[in-house]
C-alpha cells in the first residue's frame, strides 16, 4: 500500500463479488493541513477525498451533506454513514483511513460494509 501523498488519483471499488469494478476520481488528504481542510468551503465534490490517516470527521461549516466510508488497514469498508452538516462523527476504532464523499454517491458505487477499494496514484 505504501505511503501516499496530497493528490489526485483513482480510487477502485470492489463490492462483494457483485458485478464490474466502480473507478471513481480521489483526491487524497494525507498532511495534516489538506486533511484538517478537506472539504470545507466546497459546494460540490467530483468522485471521493481520502484522509489519511484518520478514524473520525465532523461536517461542522460544511456546505453539504456528505457519505462517510471507514476504512480498515487493509482497504476493507468497515461502517458507512451520510452526515448531515454540523455533526461530529463518533471515532472508530479499526479505521485507519476515511473516504468522504456527496450523499448519496457511495451507494451507486456499490460501495458498503464488507467492501474493497484500492487506491492508485
Amino acid at each position: 500500500m505504501g505511503r501516499w501523498r496530497d493528490g489526485h488519483g483513482e480510487l477502485t471499488v470492489r463490492g462483494n463479488g457483485e458485478g464490474a469494478p466502480v473507478r471513481v476520481p480521489l483526491e487524497t488528504a494525507t498532511s495534516y493541513r489538506a486533511r484538517t481542510r478537506g472539504l470545507l468551503g466546497r459546494d460540490s465534490l467530483d468522485g471521493a477525498l481520502l484522509l489519511s490517516p484518520a478514524n473520525s470527521v465532523h461536517t461542522f461549516r460544511m456546505r453539504m451533506s456528505i457519505d462517510v466510508a471507514y476504512l480498515d488497514r487493509r482497504l476493507r469498508v468497515i461502517a458507512v454513514r451520510t452526515m448531515p452538516p454540523g455533526r461530529l462523527g463518533l471515532p472508530r476504532l479499526r479505521a485507519r483511513h476515511v473516504l468522504e464523499a456527496e450523499a448519496g454517491a457511495m451507494e451507486g458505487w456499490g460501495l458498503r460494509v464488507g467492501a474493497r477499494v484500492e487506491v492508485n496514484l
